[in-house]
């Protein structure tokens, strides 16, 4: 099943209704997918977060950044070469490939999202960056695109 069966099962999906149990197992395999890009998803925009203000990501500031052990950031950049996001070599900077970066800027802009989000309905802006670091990663493109309708329509009446 791909991620794209799996998001043509989430539109079928009608308010209110009960998802059948093959709906239900999609929605577990989606969710399992999700983790796995989840951390992904996290280091490069941390990486691209530190080439930002620093010029350079290094395996140390990587796990200082993350609260993460630096053999922990080895063996995931690792993970991540294999997977063609990033190259590295040993005790030299972690550079992102295209596709890395490309990942790396939409997980940003899925935050920011979320975040603007979380914070238009009232949530505090801390709790809703760090609430927003988790619902990033888990929301589909009709969630963020009703985000986006909703704050365009906030913004409409506020006059921002």
């Amino acid at each position: 099943m791909t991620v794209l069966d799996t998001r043509r099962a989430r539109r079928k999906a009608t308010p209110g209704s009960k998802p059948a149990a093959n709906d239900r197992a999609l929605a577990y395999q989606q969710t399992r997918r999700d983790h796995s890009l989840e951390l992904a998803e996290d280091y490069l925009e941390a990486i691209a977060s530190l080439i930002a203000s620093t010029g350079e990501a290094r395996a140390a500031d990587l796990a200082r950044h993350l609260g993460v052990s630096h053999v922990t950031v080895i063996r995931t950049v690792a993970r991540l070469q294999r997977q063609g996001y990033v190259t590295s070599r040993p005790y030299r900077a972690i550079f992102m490939t295209e596709k890395g970066a490309q990942l790396a800027e939409r997980t940003r802009c899925r935050h920011e999202l979320v975040q603007r989000f979380l914070t238009a309905l009232g949530v505090p802006e801390a709790v809703a960056g760090m609430d927003a670091e988790g619902i990033e990663h888990h929301c589909g493109p009709e969630t963020l695109n009703a985000f986006r309708r909703f704050l365009e329509s906030a913004s409409t009446r506020t006059g921002r």
